[in-house]
């Protein structure tokens, strides 16, 4: 059993803030972390500045470091 403050997994940047995800760390963790559903309409990752594909969220690994961004596309006027 892990001690008391052992890392998750892997330490990355998302939305600007430093977080740590279960191992392991892939895209579709990053969004369950912010509370989404991988499946959610509007939604868009980019990792390290480029876009990821909604394929590859279960299985690109994210490095140690990376900088995730998560945009949801929001309707209004």
């Amino acid at each position: 059993m892990p001690h008391q403050g052992a890392p998750l997994g892997r330490a990355i940047v998302l939305n600007g803030r430093a977080c740590e995800l279960h191992a392991p760390g892939t895209p579709a963790a990053a969004l369950e972390e912010l509370g989404l559903e991988p499946g959610a309409r509007g939604v868009a990752v980019a990792v390290d500045g480029e876009v990821v594909p909604r394929a590859e969220w279960d299985s690109l690994e994210l490095s140690e470091g990376s900088r995730v961004e998560v945009l949801s596309a929001m309707q209004g006027g």
